[in-house]
């Protein structure tokens, strides 16, 4: 084992983990992860499945005299996000992460560190390797494509697995359970464009020095949208001819920055700058009190025709909280996000990202939407999406885990929702029956180089997998 390893417990948990950051993972090129899985399961003598998409599936019987117990499903995905600073030398085609302990924690040098969510496939492995533990039957099932779309788990088939819970180890804080999720689906608008010539001084707009965000997690916190506030500007000049409009570039993330070239008096795009930048700085003056809206002069030969359709279009647009849950206390239910507006040679694209952690509530927003894009004669395309996981707060795996929590750490666990997507919602809707919760130990920084785990929590994030097993095969 790697000696930053040497000594860390669990050591079935580290050995395995130390085993996986050698191996590129990066999403959509998870073959040499799958290579290693199965190649275990093989040494191992257990029995295993790849399915058409290249999700594993191991499975061992249950510890002698609990073959009655009720079947665990472990649940995780092999990808990684692969990323790193600049000034590093680092190809994650070949090339093993680079790790290190700084004051407990365990990181990358300048690297991903792909704890989310290798820890939670070391979890697995190692409890299929350990013939102390007591359990029931268990089926370890590590998914594929997670990060950049959940494609793995959309790809599970009725039927694939037999357990009555499921244990999802890819959560990041330890000590929280997480026992719902939002569904998502995005609605892309397209209203196709023509051309004239413009004839009047061209400017360019832009709004700058929001602090914007994920679309889920924090849609609440009511940040500017720089969409919206363009659209305002735009609105409030009431003759912009646009030549050019583009806000936001990921469908996940309140947009931060917008630009607009227009056609206009400059007169009237001062005062409208002025006064919408007066009324903004007000409305965020709590969230986002950064917030600029400049204007300069610019170039431009051409403009929309239809600029008041889209400028009206744009501006009737929803964003934000849409419904709060009253299962439960400060989880957002539904919301929307205006995440997207681009300039096409003939059309202007413009993209809203809803969530909902009740799918008939994501089904009425997307209705919605649609039918809005109907009355103002825009083309409109939607994805099937991904379904939400709606909170069960007496589901029996969750009062087993919180009793179990308690005993070993004296203390009761946080329970919650999150309102962004996970691969328990999309599991779930092929198998309703199945109770779920998510867990995991403390990871910080995910997705980025700074990423970095938690050593005392993997051991706790540990003790409480193997006690809950223990638990529920009585």
């Amino acid at each position: 084992m790697n000696k930053v390893f040497e000594g860390l417990k669990p050591e079935l948990l580290w050995k395995h983990f130390n085993e996986i950051r050698k191996i590129p993972r990066c999403s959509g090129e998870e073959g040499k992860i799958r290579e290693y899985v199965v190649n275990f399961a093989r040494q191992k003598g257990f029995e295993y499945e790849v399915d058409n998409v290249g999700n594993v599936l191991i499975r061992k019987g249950a510890s002698p005299g609990k073959e009655n117990a009720p079947g665990v499903v472990l649940q995780g995905h092999m990808d990684m996000v692969c990323d790193k600073n600049s000034d590093v030398q680092h190809d994650f085609s070949k090339d093993p992460i680079r790790v290190k302990i700084e004051d407990g924690w365990v990181t990358a040098d300048g690297t991903t560190l792909g704890a989310d969510n290798g820890i939670g496939v070391a979890a697995g492995l190692a409890v299929l390797e350990d013939d102390s533990l007591t359990h029931g039957s268990l089926e370890v099932l590590l998914t594929i494509d997670e990060e950049r779309g959940l494609t793995g788990a959309s790809n599970i088939k009725p039927g694939f697995l037999k357990g009555k819970y499921l244990l999802n180890l890819d959560s990041e804080d330890e000590g929280i359970f997480f026992i719902g999720c939002a569904g998502g689906r995005d609605t892309v608008f397209r209203l196709k464009t023509k051309r004239k010539k413009g004839s009047r001084d061209a400017f360019e707009i832009k709004v700058s020095g929001l602090k914007g965000g994920h679309s889920g997690v924090d849609i609440h916190l009511q940040r500017g949208n720089a969409i919206r506030t363009i659209a305002r500007v735009l609105y409030e000049m009431g003759d912009a001819e646009i030549s050019l409009i583009e806000g936001g570039n990921k469908r996940n993330a309140i947009p931060r920055e917008t630009r607009a070239i227009v056609f206009s008096d400059e007169n009237k795009v001062k005062s409208a700058v002025e006064k919408v930048l007066g009324e903004v700085k007000e409305e965020l003056k709590y969230s986002d009190p950064g917030v600029k809206i400049e204007y300069s002069r610019a170039g431009a030969k051409d403009y929309i025709k239809e600029s008041k359709r889209l400028i009206d279009f744009l501006l009737s647009l929803p964003h934000g909280v849409l419904a709060m849950s009253l299962a439960m206390k400060g989880l957002v239910e539904t919301s929307t996000n205006l995440a997207i507006v681009k300039t096409e040679e003939d059309f202007v694209e413009i993209v809203e990202s809803s969530r909902s952690s009740i799918n008939s509530s994501l089904d009425f927003v997307c209705d919605q939407l649609r039918a809005h894009g109907n009355l103002a004669e825009v083309d409109v395309e939607q994805g099937k999406g991904y379904p939400g996981w709606s909170p069960n707060p007496d589901s029996k795996i969750l009062k087993t885990m919180k009793k179990v929590y308690k005993n070993l750490f004296g203390r009761e666990p946080e329970v919650t929702a999150i309102h962004a997507g996970l691969e328990t919602g999309i599991i779930g809707k092929n198998y309703p029956e199945m109770e779920m919760i998510s867990f995991g130990p403390t990871i910080k920084y995910p997705h980025s180089p700074d990423e970095k785990v938690e050593i005392e929590t993997v051991e706790k994030f540990w003790r409480l997998l193997i006690e809950t097993l223990k638990e529920l095969a009585v």
